[in-house]
C-alpha cells in the first residue's frame, strides 16, 4: 500500500506547481497526475459541470490505483470537493483548507486577500472557510482569469502581466491586506509580478505549498508514507495535446517531464 502513487489532479497544467512542491518535499512519493487538457479551463464552467469532471478525473486516478488524491485545483476544492471524497474512499487533500490555515497563522493586521478563477471567488470557499476559522477576519477577493493564459504564455516577467497585475490587484492594495493568497496553481508562475506590484508588506501564500504540507501530515497520520528511499516515478497523463502539456508542463514544474500519455477520460 504505502509504495502506491499519490494521485493528483487538475483542469490542465496549473497542477504542476503542486507536484512540483509534493517532489520537494517529499522526493521518495511516486505520484500520478493527470491534467484535463481537453476541457480546460474549468474556472468559467458552472458548478455542476466541474462537479461532473472531478466525479470523471477521480475515477481515472483511481484507476491508477493511487493510496490518495490531491485536488491540485482551487475551483474543484472549492466547489466539488464532496464529490471526490464521496467517490474516492481514500485520503483526499484539496488546496482551500490548507491556504487558508497558512494564511491565518501568517496574517497580523487580520485583512487577507483571495486572488482566483472566476468560479473560486464567487464561491466564497476561501472567505468561509477562513471566516470558520477565525470570524474576526477580514477577507477580500478579487477574480484574475487573465492570470492563466499570461502564465501559459510565459509572459512571467512581461510588462503587459505587470500591467494586468496593477489593475486587478489595485482593488486589493487599497484594502490594506497584509496577506495575499494565491488561489489558483497557475498564480505562483507569477508570483514575482504579483509581489512587486502588492508591495514588501503583503506576504503571498501558495496553496499549493500548503496543501503539499498537509500532504505530508496525512501520509503520516494514515501510515501511508512510502519508506523507499529510491527516486520516485512521476507519471503524467492528459486528456488532449501531450507536447503543448509537455512545452509549457516543464516551465511549471521546474523540470524535464519524461513521456506524458495521452487517455480518454469520461
Amino acid at each position: 500500500m504505502n509504495s502506491k502513487p499519490i494521485g493528483v489532479f487538475d483542469s490542465g497544467i496549473g497542477g504542476l506547481t503542486v507536484v512540483r512542491a509534493l517532489m520537494q518535499r517529499l522526493p521518495h512519493e511516486n505520484i500520478v497526475y493527470f491534467g484535463d487538457t481537453a476541457r480546460v479551463p474549468y474556472g468559467p464552467k458552472s458548478s455542476q459541470v466541474v462537479r461532473e469532471y472531478a466525479a470523471q478525473d477521480t475515477d481515472f486516478l483511481l484507476s491508477q490505483n493511487v493510496k490518495m488524491i490531491v485536488i491540485a485545483c482551487n475551483t474543484v476544492s472549492s466547489v466539488a470537493l464532496d464529490v471526490v471524497q464521496k467517490r474516492a474512499n481514500i485520503p483526499v487533500v484539496g488546496v482551500i483548507q490548507p491556504g487558508s490555515e497558512s494564511a491565518l497563522h501568517t496574517t497580523k493586521n487580520k485583512r487577507i486577500g483571495v486572488v482566483g478563477t472566476l468560479t473560486t471567488i464567487l464561491s466564497n470557499a476561501y472567505t468561509n472557510t477562513i471566516r470558520q476559522l477565525d470570524s474576526s477576519i477580514e477577507v477580500f477577493s478579487k477574480p484574475c482569469p487573465l492570470f492563466v493564459p499570461l502564465a501559459e504564455e510565459g509572459f512571467i516577467e512581461h510588462p503587459a502581466t505587470e500591467l494586468i497585475a496593477k489593475e486587478y490587484l489595485f482593488e486589493l492594495k487599497l484594502k490594506k491586506i497584509d496577506t495575499l493568497i494565491l488561489g489558483c496553481t497557475h498564480y505562483p508562475i507569477l508570483k514575482n509580478i504579483i509581489s512587486k506590484v502588492m508591495g514588501e508588506s503583503v506576504r503571498l501564500i501558495d496553496s499549493g505549498e500548503s496543501a503539499s504540507a498537509q500532504v505530508e501530515k496525512m501520509l503520516d497520520a494514515e501510515g501511508l508514507r512510502n519508506p523507499s528511499k529510491l527516486k520516485a516515478n512521476v507519471k503524467f497523463f492528459v486528456s488532449d495535446i501531450p507536447h503543448k502539456f509537455t512545452e509549457v508542463g516543464e516551465r511549471f514544474l521546474g523540470q524535464k517531464m519524461g513521456v506524458v500519455k495521452k487517455v480518454h477520460v469520461e
